[in-house]
């Protein structure tokens, strides 16, 4: 039987058949971005509380109430954006859901849609899925943005360029200089910046800008976020998206279609974490993953690999050039079924295999 053409051009998750792998081997999971330690009592207990008072119907579909207005707060306090939960806020099914329900609002086909890499690899399928070209922009672990070759991707189809900060899967942290100028393009071009913020509480160095705080950007930027990464949460599946009106309008009706609402107990859950948990919590999060960081180099190190430590989020490129001459796809098999550690191939970050080789 046919199947659509658009699905053709990309494979399945490379990073949930590693997860299914290493519970096949019985190996140590490196390879999908979810902590090993718990949800903080106060959203679990708050869940169960919800669950037995019955909050189990479906909440408002863009978001029960409750969350959007601890949403609203969060920013204000954070970063001092002024947001209106009743038309700029929307709760998702995760912030996957939420970057495809974005880019299906604002992009068209034959639309150009902007992705640093290498990547998270949901993005360029989720182009690709709106009939949208994704163009891919080198952005290293070590070095600045290369600014003349960004402003060279930028086109009269650009829609939207994703930004990703602290960055999957290089750790970067996008530097003010390098937001601005990201920032000038978009409004040179007319286009959004869609950002993903998932790792916002999780850098080591410099500090996390979001880009809709730029001046001219708040009309032009979706901010993607959640509650999977900072809460310890990832199989609740709770995004957000805070979006210009108009744009928000788009991406509800796309919301509704894809998903009707995020779970209305859960919802209730998250509301209570971002209305209960103070600095002491967040300090402690990126003390705990600063360890981690830390420990996971010095091991790879010693084991014979070379790395970055990452400047936030929780992941590491690693090279192992010089222990094995393998393919990526071939040495993470190997990890996974005789060493019992389970990564990720790096070519599934790239959009051709050979950089991540």
């Amino acid at each position: 039987m046919h199947t659509a053409r658009r699905t053709h051009s990309f494979t399945e998750s490379v990073i949930r058949g590693m997860t299914r792998l290493a519970s096949e081997h019985g190996a140590i999971n490196l390879a999908q971005g979810f902590p090993n330690f718990p949800a903080p009592d106060v959203l679990k207990e708050a869940a169960a509380r919800a669950i037995r008072a019955d909050v189990n119907q479906y909440a408002i579909t863009w978001g029960a109430k409750r969350l959007r207005d601890a949403l609203a707060r969060k920013y204000a306090d954070w970063y001092g954006m002024t947001v209106n939960p009743e038309t700029e806020i929307t709760v998702t099914c995760g912030a996957t859901e939420a970057m495809a329900s974005a880019l299906l609002a604002i992009v068209d086909p034959g639309d150009e849609v902007i992705v640093f890499e290498p990547f998270y690899e949901n993005y360029g399928p989720d182009a690709i899925l709106c009939g949208a070209k994704p163009v891919y922009v080198p952005l290293a672990a070590t070095r600045e943005l290369d600014l003349d070759r960004l402003a060279a991707a930028f086109s009269a189809r650009t829609r939207a360029i994703i930004v990703c900060t602290p960055n999957n899967p290089t750790g970067r942290v996008l530097s003010r200089r390098e937001l601005e100028a990201i920032a000038q393009l978009c409004r040179r071009h007319d286009a959004y910046a869609v950002t993903d913020e998932i790792y916002e509480h999780i850098y080591y160095e410099g500090e996390h800008i979001p880009i809709a705080t730029l001046d001219g950007m708040t009309g032009r930027t979706i901010t993607i976020s959640g509650a999977s990464k900072t809460f310890s949460v990832t199989g609740w599946r709770i995004g957000t998206i805070v979006a210009p009106p108009d744009a928000t309008e788009a991406i509800r009706k796309v919301h509704d279609f894809l998903t009707v609402g995020a779970p209305a107990p859960l919802q209730e859950a998250v509301a209570v974490g971002l209305e209960t948990l103070g600095d002491d919590y967040y300090e402690r999060l990126v003390h705990e993953y600063r360890a981690r960081r830390d420990l996971l180099c010095r091991a790879l190190v010693d084991a014979g690999f070379r790395c970055t430590p990452p400047q936030g989020a929780y992941y590491v490129l690693a090279d192992y050039s010089t222990i094995s001459e393998l393919p990526d796809d071939e040495f993470s098999l190997w990890l996974t079924k005789e060493i019992g550690v389970a990564p990720v191939p790096g070519s599934s970050f790239f959009s051709r295999a050979e950089p991540g080789r």
